[in-house]
């Protein structure tokens, strides 16, 4: 890690990951590279591998921004209300995954992939974020929920999220796909991000 103040390194930070968010707008998880990443950047090459290692690093840390700005969601569901039906939580639970598209693409990614090729310091700082928002989960289900156990709180989460790890494949689909389906016999039916999520987690709350 190069010398500078902590400011000035988030900052380098920042930079490295906002160009690799912009360029995953129109390309490929492949396709994008270090040196790509770079040309999008006001410094050069070298210089990024002072903060990341890997391009799986870069993409761990937008997964792991994502995942905290999920939470303050979570949190901000549970603490703005009073009381909240089955209903209501899982339409609130599909509108704040409605609003993470990013989120989603990331997570049909293969994490295996990302996890293996990040330094473990990183991927424990990741993991932070990601354990957050499992609490923040069960915390909105305990302050809404009172009448299921610990048991039934985690038989939810641990069914739910891996749940939504596969939704956005299901609901972005390219016209080269849409070709595909219809070429093999197999219907299509468009679902959005807001109906898979609520009808999922409506089942899991009966």
């Amino acid at each position: 890690m190069p010398k500078g103040s902590p400011e000035h390194t988030n900052a380098r930070k920042e930079e490295i990951i906002s160009a690799c968010k912009t360029l995953y707008k129109d390309m490929s998880f492949k396709d994008i590279t270090i040196m790509k990443i770079a040309e999008y950047t006001t410094f050069s090459r070298a210089s990024i591998y002072n903060y990341f290692e890997t391009k799986e690093e870069i993409f761990l840390a937008i997964l792991q921004m994502e995942y905290e700005l999920w939470v303050n969601d979570l949190n901000g569901i549970t603490d703005s209300n009073d009381a909240l039906t089955r209903e209501e939580i899982a339409r609130a639970l599909a509108s704040s995954l409605e609003k993470r598209t990013l989120l989603l693409k990331l997570m049909s990614m293969n994490h295996y992939d990302m996890e293996e090729n990040s330094r473990e310091e990183r991927l424990c700082e990741f993991k932070v974020a990601y354990g957050r928002s499992l609490k923040a989960v069960d915390r909105l289900l305990r302050k809404f929920c009172s009448d299921m156990n610990e048991s039934k709180r985690k038989e939810f989460i641990y069914s739910f999220f891996p749940f939504i790890y596969g939704i956005y494949p299901y609901t972005v689909v390219t016209d080269k796909q849409k070709r595909a389906m219809e070429s093999a016999g197999v219907g299509y039916t468009y679902y959005s991000i807001y109906d898979l999520a609520c009808t999922c987690a409506e089942k899991l709350l009966k």
